[in-house]
């Protein structure tokens, strides 16, 4: 059934259907839709930093403390920016993160508006994928691929960055909308090839040392 929600409430019903309990996160203008919705989802706790580059680092923390997908939530221009420096080392380190940042109303995008960063852009080298949601009709797809993608295959950080008109914007919204992500693919399994090469020189080794990374496996 249909129920009429504004995009921030849409968000937190998917941040909830996705099990999240916390958010590291520091609010601002852009952002404060999401975070007075998240007052009537009592079931997340927000974890209030001081400064946005904490708050990736603690949900990368997080993450690999519990296995978990780790969330941030952030204002836009130097709130956004200032997580660069988490994302890549959860990119780095193959940690699931989504970061969801605010941004300003989608007809300002482009003209150097108050806060305005192309943080879609800025983090496209270090992210598994970036998304840019420009209607409300696709944001609960947008959250539910941004956790899936997050945490399947190489883990890594997904953003997602959220216009305050998106997420201020009401729709009818079910839940019901299924995941579109043509092109990409699960490994089921590490690559035989090089796992069998790694257990004959282990096999052969008088002293083993073994640097660790998740390269091997994709």
């Amino acid at each position: 059934m249909k129920k009429r929600l504004n995009g921030s409430q849409i968000l937190v019903e998917v941040l909830k259907k996705q099990g999240v309990e916390y958010i590291f996160g520091y609010p601002g203008g852009a952002c404060m839709p999401i975070f007075d919705a998240l007052v009537d989802a009592p079931e997340i706790k927000i974890i209030l930093v001081r400064h946005e580059q904490g708050a990736t680092h603690m949900a990368d923390g997080y993450a690999k403390a519990t296995g978990k997908t780790g969330v941030v939530l952030v204002t836009s221009g130097p709130g956004a920016t200032n997580t660069v420096t988490g994302i890549l080392t959860a990119h780095m380190d193959s940690v699931p993160l989504v970061v969801l940042t605010g941004q300003t109303i989608t007809p300002n995008l482009g003209k150097d508006a108050f806060q305005e960063a192309d943080v879609f852009g800025v983090t496209m080298p270090v992210v598994k994928h970036s998304y840019l949601v420009r209607d409300v009709k696709d944001l609960s797809r947008i959250v539910k691929e941004a956790f899936y993608l997050a945490s399947t295959g190489r883990p890594g950080p997904v953003l997602v960055d959220l216009p305050k008109d998106v997420v201020s914007e009401e729709w009818a919204e079910d839940f019901s909308a299924k995941m579109d992500l043509p092109g990409y693919s699960v490994p089921k399994s590490g690559n035989s090839n090089s796992i069998k090469k790694i257990s004959e020189l282990l096999a052969k080794s008088k002293r083993p040392l073994v640097r660790e990374t998740l390269d091997w496996l994709y």
